[in-house]
C-alpha cells in the first residue's frame, strides 16, 4: 500500500519536478549533447572557413596515411608508457611514507608535494623551460657534480626533450595521485594490520598482501585518469617545446589544435582526429578495467 502510494503524483507534482529539471536538461543539451553529435557531423566533412563538404569517410582514411598523426600518436604512448607507471608507483610510495605516524612534518610534505598540482599549467611550464635551458639551474648543477662535461640542450635534443617533457608531468602530478593514496591508506583498518602482525607477517607481505589488495581501486582510478591525461598532454608540449624538435614531442592534441587554428582551419579533420582519440582512450580504460577484474 505504501509502495503504491509513493508512486501516485498529481499533474502539478508533476510540473513542479519539470520546472527543476528542465533547466539542467536544456543545458547538457546545449553544451554536452550538441557539441558531441556535431563534431561526429563535422567528422565525416571537409571543412574549409565556414564552407562545409561531405566527404564520407574519406577524412578517417587520410588520417591512416597521416604521418604526422601517426607520430604524434607514438609521442603519445611514449609519454604514457614510461611517465604513467612511474607517477603511479612514485606516489604510491611517497604516500606510504606520508602515512608513517613517526614521520616529523607530515602536513609540510603533503602540501609541498600537492602544490605542483595546483599550480597554473602555463606557469610552471615556462617554470621548467627556465629550469632546462641550456645556461639553466640543471645543467650548471650537473656541470658543477661533474655528472656532465657539456651543457645538454635539453629542449631541442630529440630525446631529451621527450624526458624533460616526462620529468615536468611527473613533477606535477605525482603529488596529485599521492593525496588519493594517503586516503586510501587511511581507510585500510588497523585491526587488519595488527591480525597480520599477530600471524607473523613481516612488511613486506603486509604491503602487497593486505595494503595492496584493498588499494586496488584507487589504483585502478589514478592509472585510468593519468592515461586519459597523458593522451590528452596538450600545454605542457606547447609551452615547453613547441612540438619540436621535428615534431618528437608533438602530441595528438597538439596536432588537433594545430589543423584547428594553426593550419587551414580544417575543422572536419580535427574532429575525425578527436573522435579517434576518444575511442584509444576507451579502448585502453576497458582494457584496465578488463585486467583488474574491476566491474
Amino acid at each position: 500500500m505504501l509502495f503504491k502510494s509513493s508512486r501516485q503524483t498529481n499533474p502539478t507534482e508533476q510540473k513542479n519536478v519539470w520546472k527543476f529539471i528542465i533547466f539542467s536538461i536544456v543545458l547538457s543539451t546545449i553544451f554536452l549533447i550538441y557539441p558531441i553529435i556535431y563534431s561526429m557531423y563535422l567528422s565525416l566533412h571537409s571543412m574549409e572557413g565556414l564552407q562545409s563538404t561531405f566527404v564520407g569517410f574519406d577524412n578517417y582514411l587520410r588520417m591512416f596515411q597521416d604521418k604526422t598523426f601517426l607520430k604524434a600518436l607514438l609521442n603519445n604512448f611514449t609519454f604514457l608508457i614510461f611517465q604513467v607507471p612511474f607517477m603511479v608507483l612514485l606516489g604510491l610510495f611517497l604516500a606510504f611514507l606520508l602515512n608513517s605516524p613517526k614521520l616529523i612534518g607530515r602536513n609540510f610534505f603533503k602540501l609541498a608535494l600537492f602544490l605542483p598540482s595546483v599550480t597554473a599549467l602555463v606557469s610552471y611550464a615556462v617554470l621548467f623551460k627556465m629550469l632546462f635551458q641550456i645556461g639553466g639551474i640543471v645543467n650548471r648543477f650537473f656541470l658543477a657534480i661533474s655528472l656532465i662535461n657539456q651543457p645538454i640542450d635539453w629542449l631541442n635534443h630529440p630525446f631529451w626533450a621527450k624526458v624533460t617533457v616526462i620529468v615536468a608531468l611527473c613533477w606535477r602530478w605525482t603529488g596529485y595521485n599521492m593525496i588519493f593514496y594517503l586516503a586510501g591508506l587511511q581507510n585500510i583498518s588497523d585491526d587488519t594490520l595488527e591480525a597480520a602482525d599477530i600471524d607473523g607477517a613481516n612488511s613486506r607481505q603486509k604491503f602487497f598482501h593486505i595494503i595492496i589488495p584493498q588499494l586496488k581501486p584507487v589504483i585502478l582510478f589514478t592509472t585510468i585518469t593519468s592515461t586519459i591525461g597523458t593522451l590528452q598532454l596538450f600545454d605542457e608540449v606547447v609551452n615547453l617545446t613547441g612540438g619540436g624538435p621535428s615534431n618528437e614531442t608533438l602530441t595528438a592534441a597538439q596536432l588537433i589544435y594545430n589543423h584547428s587554428f594553426v593550419y587551414t582551419s580544417n575543422f572536419g579533420y580535427s574532429a575525425t582526429l578527436s573522435w579517434v582519440l576518444v575511442i584509444i582512450i576507451a579502448i585502453l580504460s576497458i582494457i584496465q578495467l578488463k585486467v583488474t577484474k574491476e566491474k
